[in-house]
This record gives structure tokens, C-alpha cells and sequence, in this order.
């Protein structure tokens, strides 16, 4: 579209998407449909969306102690929020709160993720972590916690406390908002 501004033809794009998130999360087909889009952009895009993860990623590396709940946050955001169905992972700390690893263990549909207390604690026991964060994404948006989503928690916090494992938090990803249960004194 020749005479246009780049701004002018950014603003057509995040409108005939909805948003940057719609924009950012397109597939392949419906953002190459889009007038001057193309697979190479495609996978521009695409290049830039993963290092940004692996950015976030980096500064939570093994070793690094958590001491900034807003890293955590946006990292667990970054890593869940996007997807499409359920998805549970668990950060594995040492005793010291560094972190061991980043791990999603269970992928559920659109609204629900079966989640395991002994596949969790398991894989605890075998990284040898002293404590957990806990997160989950809720694909609607809604950040919300569910009763079912208490519960779970309180499962995990009692099965670890078996092996000595501390629950730390759990966070629930939803669309721009993260809700921590410590926050709230759920845990």
C-alpha cells in the first residue's frame, strides 16, 4: 500500500487481528493472509517471540536464587499464557530457593488439567528439590482461581510435605493477570 506509513499500516494489522496478542499468536496461515505479511515475516516474528522466552528463561538459569516475584511472574506469564489448552508446570527449587528446573508435567483441554500429586512429587524427589512453585495457565483469561484449583494445591502442599518439599506459591496465568494463593494467604 504504497503512500502509507508504517505506523499507519501497524495499526491495520493489530486491528484486523484484534490486538497485539491475537497478532502475535496467529498461525502461519491467517498472518501470511494479511496484506504484506509473509512467511518470512512469519518467521521473524516467530524468532523474535522465542528469544524473548529464552531471555526471561536465562534470567532465571539454574543456580540464580529467587529474590524478584515480578521475574517470576512474568517468566511463568511468558511460558503459559499463550497457550491454548491447560497447561501445569511446576519451577523445582533447591533448599536455597535457586532454581533446579522449569517443567510442565501435565497437559489438560481447554478448561481442565488432570494433575497427579505422585508424578509431582516424583519428579521432586528426583531433581532432589527442597521446594516448588506451582503454575498453571487458565486459557479463557480469567485468572481467577477455581475450587478445584484449591484443592489441587492443597494435595500437592500436603503430598510433598511427606518428603519435605515446601510449596511456595502457585500461580494461575490468565490474559495479562497472574494471581499468586501466597498473595492471597492461601498458602
Amino acid at each position: 500500500m504504497q503512500g502509507r506509513s508504517a505506523v499507519d499500516l501497524a495499526r491495520d494489522l493489530l486491528s484486523n487481528f484484534g490486538g497485539l496478542r491475537q497478532l502475535l499468536e496467529a498461525d502461519q496461515a491467517s498472518f501470511c493472509a494479511a496484506h504484506g505479511l509473509g512467511t518470512a515475516k512469519y518467521a521473524q516474528l516467530q524468532a523474535t517471540l522465542e528469544l524473548s522466552r529464552r531471555h526471561l528463561a536465562s534470567q532465571l538459569a539454574r543456580g540464580n536464587a529467587l529474590t524478584s516475584p515480578a521475574l517470576v511472574r512474568h517468566y511463568l506469564s511468558s511460558q503459559l499464557r499463550h497457550l491454548g489448552h491447560e497447561e501445569f508446570a511446576v519451577l523445582f527449587l533447591d533448599t536455597q530457593h535457586r532454581i533446579i528446573r522449569y517443567e510442565s508435567l501435565f497437559r489438560g483441554t481447554l478448561d481442565s488439567a488432570s494433575v497427579y500429586p505422585r508424578e509431582v512429587a516424583k519428579r521432586a524427589l528426583e531433581l532432589s528439590a527442597g521446594a516448588v512453585i506451582l503454575a498453571h495457565n487458565h486459557p479463557s483469561g480469567v485468572a481467577e482461581p477455581s475450587d478445584a484449583d484449591r484443592r489441587i494445591t492443597e494435595r500437592l502442599k500436603d503430598a510433598l510435605a511427606l518428603f519435605e518439599v515446601r510449596v511456595l506459591d502457585h500461580f494461575v496465568v490468565g490474559d495479562g493477570e497472574v494471581v499468586s494463593f501466597a498473595e492471597r494467604g492461601w498458602l
